[in-house]
């Protein structure tokens, strides 16, 4: 008798399968896509409007696909046990012609977690493949395989080699060169805020002479003067006292996108690496109990809970944290096209903790886990109560407002971290007049819209829609290995090609950068998968139109390859540099580009030389340029080889270094900007943050202004205390 064969994508999820089931079971690893349109060649096939793929046995896979045929002619009964996504789906597809199986007659067995219980009763309960789904899968390769191969050819032709472009990574990239715009036409505001100092605590000034003050109403230093001399020497009666609860509610548990957004921002983890690592803890590693899956399946846009888990995790809660914190709650996804069938991403257990597993766990996965873990728990607790004050003081001059806040139950940040630090006021009572002790004036200036890390670009992908869970690391792993992006301080940065790609596709392919014609393709690929729509019919719709454009785009899109040589080689690499032309005008590159990544402005002839002299010999100096843009240099190097930094970094006016009482400047290094003590290297002092007058209420050091979890607070430079910054 033969035994009965169950065919998975991973050996480590086929490891773990095996361990659970008995000698009447076999598991092999099809080792993911067994089959795909060839590389060589465009691999579609268009005969009477109908899209034909011819799908090849991959070079790595033949000894696999050999395999496979061979332990399915021997088995009983071959079960397709492939993720629960389109891509499994289809990749149980492609297994099924592999081993000469019609996919209609296999059973199809899926599963959420990889446990013993799970696999037991995914055996009893089996379906057939949903062709659907496939089909949506093949919709999706198929248009992927028509844009790059039809497009990115003619992006090489009249741009420069190594160019790609697809649906996703098109409009994601143009996302990324959009913002760079606004942030190069950015003009800054001037603005001031008046505050008032009583009883030590802070208030803000909120209306004047009886009217309400908006962000832009004091434009100058002369105006904010003005203010300050006139309310100061006033008096103040207290004419309200607030106090309310709010509350702060418990975090949805984690789809695939919430994942990466929050392991990016708290363990630094890019979506890939967050990715890899929820795979191995969703296939199988060591724990207490042998080797299982520890982690329900990590690619969703779900936040279901299954009822077993939900009860679970309330018993837990009950019985670990208190019963007054365990409270059962449902969350429904924003998408409206959300898989609802799959689950949230949770722990397989709560009963086991982050705790039991840190000896079996590599330091990243221990990490990890107790994201998931915790925000699992935090989603089935209550939510946080605050008592908030506000107090308002007031003449017929002024008006300020003072507010402050205290936790009075900590719900699901007993084990999802702490808030922002409780801001207490003293005792004040209506009708009481008091004199401030002081009233100061601060300047700001409106900043620019930031640029977008990976966490911020995915976020942004799946309000527009762009995308699904499966594809918003894999796009933008893509934009950085075509040299698209660099990340500079996790900021995603877009290269001179770039701008020149997407203004090219923004002229002649408009619909391929455009987020709401990706995010239809979308929806038209999900009603594809419920069987709403014939994916045939949708190439057809984007086939023909997308034709004519390439073939309009042939002869008028003019080429922009600048081949014009400089007579000078590469100092890396030795090729011949040459004129290209990028956003900000004419530039000298290496023509061996992309391997070669030199770079240089074309500077003039002679130095550019400024009213400066060298404090060590006395010569002019002259602007030079360096890696980090352009400083002052001596004109009599080598001799002299004293630098300087062109433009003198800015000292915070009102700040004195809590060390030594100087100057404090901001500065920039290779990871960023930060702030230290005029007098280095004498004075050690630095932040990370940007330091403010205000001195720390536990420890007395100074403190700095940053953004923590979403909210603006204070926090010591010293010993981290944080609280709320005012609004």
């Amino acid at each position: 008798m033969g035994k009965k064969l169950i065919i998975v994508e991973s050996p480590a999820k086929a490891r773990t399968i095996k361990n659970f089931l008995g000698k009447d079971y076999e598991v092999v690893a099809s080792k993911g896509h067994i089959r795909d349109l060839p590389k060589t060649s465009f691999g579609i096939k268009i005969e009477e409007d109908q899209f034909i793929p011819q799908y090849r046995v991959t070079k790595d896979h033949q000894s696999v696909a050999k395999e496979l045929k061979e332990k399915a002619k021997k088995a009983d009964m071959v079960y397709i046990a492939t993720d629960e996504d389109r891509e499994g789906e289809a990749i149980g597809f492609h297994i099924a012609h592999v081993i000469g199986k019609k996919p209609e007659e296999l059973p199809r067995i899926v599963f959420h977690e990889i446990t013993k219980t799970a696999i037991k009763n995914a055996l009893e309960n089996p379906r057939t493949l949903d062709i659907n789904r496939v089909n949506a899968q093949q919709a999706r390769r198929l248009l992927d395989r028509i844009v790059g191969y039809k497009l990115s050819p003619l992006l090489n032709k009249k741009i420069q080699k190594g160019l790609s472009a697809g649906r996703v990574q098109s409009a994601a990239l143009k996302l990324v060169v959009d913002r760079e715009r606004e942030i190069k036409e950015f003009k800054p505001q001037e603005y001031w805020t008046i505050e008032g100092i009583f009883k030590k605590v802070v208030g803000n000034l909120i209306k004047y002479h009886g009217k309400k003050l908006e962000k832009f109403d004091i434009k100058t230093k002369d105006d904010a003067q003005k203010i300050v001399d006139e309310l100061k020497p006033l008096e103040y009666t207290v004419t309200k006292i607030e106090k309310k609860i709010t509350t702060s509610k418990s975090p949805a548990p984690f789809m695939t996108s919430t994942l990466q957004q929050t392991a990016s921002s708290e363990l630094g983890f890019s979506p890939r690496k967050t990715m890899q690592i929820a795979q191995k803890l969703y296939e199988g590693v060591k724990t207490p109990v042998g080797e299982t899956g520890i982690i329900t399946y990590m690619r969703t846009d779900s936040l279901n809970i299954a009822e077993e888990a939900q009860k679970a995790a309330i018993e837990f809660i009950k019985q670990n944290v208190g019963e007054e914190y365990a409270e059962a709650k449902t969350y429904k996804s924003k998408n409206q096209n959300a898989q609802e069938a799959h689950e949230a991403i949770r722990p397989v257990d709560v009963r086991l903790t982050p705790d039991d597993l840190k000896n079996y766990l590599t330091k990243d996965e221990l990490k990890l886990y107790t994201l998931i873990y915790n925000r699992f728990l935090a989603s089935q607790m209550k939510d946080a109560k605050f008592e908030t004050q506000n107090i308002y003081l007031a003449n017929d001059k002024g008006e300020f407002k003072i507010s402050g806040k205290k936790l009075i139950f900590d719900g699901f940040y007993k084990v999802y971290g702490k808030p922002s630090a409780d801001t207490l006021l003293p005792e004040f009572s209506e009708g009481e007049r008091l004199k401030p002790e002081d009233i100061k004036a601060t300047q700001h200036f409106t900043k620019p819209p930031e640029r977008y890390t990976e966490a911020s670009l995915i976020k942004k992908l799946e309000a527009l829609g762009i995308g699904r869970p499966s594809t918003y690391a894999p796009t933008i792993t893509l934009l950085q290995n075509r040299n698209y992006v660099e990340v500079k301080d996790k900021k995603l940065h877009p290269t001179e090609i770039a701008f020149t790609v997407i203004e090219t596709l923004e002229k002649h392919f408009p619909d391929i950068v455009d987020a709401n014609f990706t995010a239809n393709m979308e929806e038209m690929l999900d009603n594809i998968a419920g069987g709403k729509k014939d994916w045939q019919e949708m190439l057809r719709e984007f086939y023909n139109p997308f034709m004519e454009l390439i073939k309009k785009g042939e002869k008028e899109i003019p080429s922009q390859k600048i081949a014009k040589p400089t007579g000078e080689l590469c100092p890396q690499c030795g090729a011949p540099l040459v004129i290209r032309k990028g956003r900000f005008g004419e530039f000298i590159a290496c023509s061996a580009y992309p391997k070669c990544k030199y770079t240089r402005p074309i500077e003039e002839e002679e130095e550019k030389k400024v009213d400066v002299k060298c404090d060590k010999c006395g010569a002019p100096m002259v602007v030079k340029r360096g890696k980090r843009g352009e400083f002052l240099a001596c004109s009599n190097y080598p001799e002299c080889k004293n630098t300087k930094p062109l433009n003198p970094p800015e000292v915070l006016e009102d700040v004195k270094c809590p060390e030594c009482g100087g100057d404090i400047v901001k500065r920039n290094s290779r990871r960023g900007e930060f702030y230290g003590c005029s007098n280095y290297p004498e004075c050690n002092f630095i932040s990370k943050y940007r330091p403010v007058n205000k001195k720390c209420p536990e420890c007395g050091y100074l403190m700095a202004k940053r953004t923590y979890r979403g909210k603006e607070v204070y926090e010591c430079i010293k010993c981290k205390h944080r609280e709320d910054a005012e609004s």
